[in-house]
C-alpha cells in the first residue's frame, strides 16, 4: 500500500515537471480530484496508488524527459530511475490505452517492459485521464473522445488506425468504472 507521503511527493514532482507544460498541470489536478472522488471503485489498499498514479500519469509530457516523445512511456522510464514503485510505473506506463498507440509507432517492445495490471485501477485512471480535458475542464467521456478525434484529425493512417482499435477498450474501461459507482444519484 502506498504511504500519503507518496501522493504528497507525487504532487511536487508533477508540478516541478508540468507548472509550465501548457495546460497539462491543470488537466493532472483536476484529474487528481476525480480520483479522489471515485477511488471507491478500487479496493482500499489501493485508492492511494490510485491517485498517486493519476497525479503522475502525464509527467511524460515534460520537455526535459522527452526521450522517445511517447508520453507514457517517457513518464515511466523518467519514475523507473527516481525509484517509483512497479506498480505506479506500470500504471503510468500504460494509462489510458498505450498500448494501442506505443504499437502504432514501434515503441510496444519498451512499453512491454513495464507491468499492464490491467484491473479496476487501471479502468480508474483511464477515466479520470478520459473524463478532464488537456485544459483541466471536467467533461463526460463521450466529449472527450470527440474532442480527440478533432485534436488527432491529420495524424498518419497508422496512427489514427491505433486510435480506432483504443475507442473500444477507452469504451469498456470507462463503462466498468460506471457500473463500479452504480446509479447517478
Amino acid at each position: 500500500m502506498m504511504d500519503e507521503t507518496s501522493t504528497e511527493e507525487a504532487l511536487a514532482l508533477a508540478r516541478e515537471l508540468l507548472a509550465d507544460v501548457d495546460q497539462r498541470w491543470a488537466h493532472v489536478t483536476t484529474a487528481a480530484r476525480t480520483a479522489a472522488e471515485i477511488a471507491r471503485t478500487v479496493p482500499a489498499e489501493d485508492r492511494d496508488l490510485l491517485v498517486t498514479a493519476v497525479v503522475l500519469h502525464d509527467v511524460g509530457y515534460a520537455p526535459a524527459l522527452e526521450r522517445t516523445g511517447f508520453h507514457p512511456l517517457d513518464g515511466a522510464d523518467h519514475l523507473k530511475g527516481l525509484g517509483w514503485p512497479l506498480r505506479v510505473v506500470g500504471l503510468v506506463a500504460h494509462h489510458s490505452g498505450a498500448r494501442f498507440l506505443a504499437r502504432a509507432r514501434g515503441l510496444e517492445d519498451l512499453l512491454d517492459v513495464y507491468p499492464d495490471e490491467g484491473g479496476p485501477v487501471a479502468d480508474a485512471l483511464l477515466y479520470c485521464d478520459m473524463t478532464t480535458t488537456p485544459d483541466g475542464l471536467r467533461v463526460p467521456f463521450a466529449q472527450r473522445l470527440r474532442d480527440l478525434h478533432v485534436r488527432h484529425r491529420g495524424a498518419p493512417e497508422v496512427e489514427l488506425r491505433a486510435r480506432a482499435e483504443r475507442e473500444p477498450f477507452l469504451r469498456a474501461a470507462v463503462a466498468r468504472v460506471q457500473a463500479r459507482l452504480g446509479p447517478v444519484r
